[in-house]
């Protein structure tokens, strides 16, 4: 892979690192901070913890894709990112592009989710 490709790859991932973590910071104060007195009927209540069940969940998800973005700013940084975790091939620039932190091929990647596919 071409320095200038993981380059571009390397600014499109810390843009995503700094847009999560900025987003955290602006969400967290008081964001847990419920009190039943504040919801006085059962409705109230159910659609404040509904709406803190869905937050935990984005959180989850943002935090899993924040250490994939850390894997693989360490790809980078020890020279194996772009290979294939699968085949050891190296994945296509334009994968890579649209999708940083890509840790498989193409046919690695449609082989796991065939695999998936069967198990379900």
């Amino acid at each position: 892979m071409r320095k200038r490709d993981i380059e571009r790859c390397r600014t499109i991932l810390l843009q995503q690192r700094n847009r999560i973590l900025s987003q955290g910071d602006r969400l967290l104060p008081g964001e847990l901070d419920i009190d039943s007195d504040d919801f006085p009927d059962e409705i109230d209540s159910a659609a404040a913890e509904a709406s803190l069940s869905f937050t935990g969940r984005m959180r989850e998800r943002e935090y899993r894709f924040l250490n994939k973005i850390d894997k693989t700013l360490e790809k980078i940084l020890q020279g194996t990112y772009g290979e294939c975790e699968g085949c050891g091939d190296e994945i296509g620039a334009e994968r890579l592009v649209a999708r940083p932190v890509a840790s498989l091929c193409i046919a690695c990647k449609d082989e796991q989710e065939r695999d998936e596919r069967r198990r379900e």
